[in-house]
């Protein structure tokens, strides 16, 4: 029978006994998460991708890792379900282990929009602060983005890669047909990419328009200098080039036909500031574009299907690094249409249109000014 208070006594257990295996199921998820991290830094998956089946001892020598941590790492991606093992009962040096045909594009390929192994490097650089994330918790305050280390910068830089170089220039910029035009056009357009982290979104643009100048700005020097590397690598430094500067400089005002944000608004203490700035760099006739999380338009207790991920990311570095300038908005990852519309009308644009794009994790916001 029910209690007068609640539901029974077996209803109560059986929710128990659901989120104890809850629990044990996340255990085994964070694992297998922190092993794939290894797999990936010791390029072990590459190993496997291009020279497997392998033994352990040959694992080691091609990654210049040790024999028996080798082994270990092979028997648990195996016994986690990533990795087979041509014969179990073989001694131990002596399995050979495979990676599966369907997982390389998951773990190897890096321009692949389904190469998901940076997950792992954006996990790890999430939990990297924890003792600061705690402590901002107590007292209010933030922890600076550099605190969040080279796991989560090129984490974030490697999971956006081949998002920004296949579908920037085919699918998103194509959805806003004058901003389209212009960018084929001459005189050359300009393009100014405010919070541009590792560039691959500058890159992005100025691999599908070959007309264009792209000038990336961010205040993290750490990533201002991997962007610059990663536009040497592809060519491009004649007409990408990344500053650590106040993208709001008086003698900058009018100069660009294309202003855009991708994925960085939100963790801006003062995103108000920073859409000001992108009018002021878009002028009268240029064009802006936000580019943020996919969430829902209201909170509710189930969420939409990438909030649960989105929250994630919000209470561990999202929030604390949107607070560590004083003062902040306080927006965190969960930046709903309605709160970046405030702050679009607040910045001075007239409208907010929402781009007829279709994906999972991004939603595109075109800001009128």
């Amino acid at each position: 029978m029910p209690t007068p208070n609640g539901p029974s006594d077996d209803a109560n257990a059986q929710k128990r006994d659901a989120f104890l295996e809850r629990l044990l199921q996340s255990t085994r998820g964070t694992f297998e998460l922190f092993s794939i991290y290894i797999g990936v830094r010791l390029g072990f998956y590459e190993a496997l991708a291009t020279g497997g089946p392998l033994a352990s001892g040959e694992l080691a020598s091609r990654t210049g890792t040790s024999e028996r941590y080798a082994r270990e790492w092979l028997e648990q991606q195996t016994v986690a379900g990533i990795l087979e093992v041509d014969d179990e009962k073989a001694e131990a040096r002596k399995r050979r282990f495979g990676l599966p045909a369907a997982y390389v594009e998951v773990l190897v390929d890096q321009d692949s929009v389904n190469y998901l192994a940076p997950l792992a490097r954006l996990v790890a650089g999430a939990v990297h602060p924890l003792a600061s994330v705690l402590e901002a918790y107590r007292t209010g305050g933030g922890v600076p983005y550099a605190d969040y280390g080279a796991d989560l910068r090129e984490g974030q830089a490697g999971i956006n890669r081949a998002t920004f170089l296949n579908q920037l220039g085919s699918e998103w910029l194509p959805a806003m047909p004058d901003v389209h035009a212009r960018l084929m056009a001459d005189p050359p357009a300009r393009v100014a990419d405010l919070g541009c982290g590792a560039g691959w979104s500058s890159i992005g643009m100025a691999q599908s328009y070959p007309r264009v100048f792209v000038d990336g700005f961010d205040l993290d020097e750490a990533s201002v200098d991997l962007a610059r590397r990663n536009a040497m690598a592809a060519g491009l430094a004649a007409r990408v080039k990344f500053q650590v500067r106040d993208a709001g400089s008086p003698e900058l005002a009018g100069l660009y036909d294309l202003v855009t944000a991708f994925e960085c608004l939100h963790d801006m203490s003062q995103p108000v500031t920073a859409l000001k700035a992108m009018r002021h760099l878009a002028g009268d006739r240029g064009a802006v574009l936000v580019v943020d999380e996919r969430v829902g338009e209201a909170f509710t207790a189930a969420g939409n299907d990438v909030e649960w991920m989105m929250y994630g990311w919000s209470i561990l570095h999202c929030l604390p690094v949107g607070k560590a300038d004083a003062p902040s908005a306080e927006t965190g990852a969960v930046m709903r249409p309605g709160t970046l519309r405030h702050y679009a009308e607040e910045a001075g644009f007239r409208r907010m249109e929402i781009l007829a794009i279709d994906n999972l994790f991004f939603r595109l916001y075109r800001l009128h000014v």
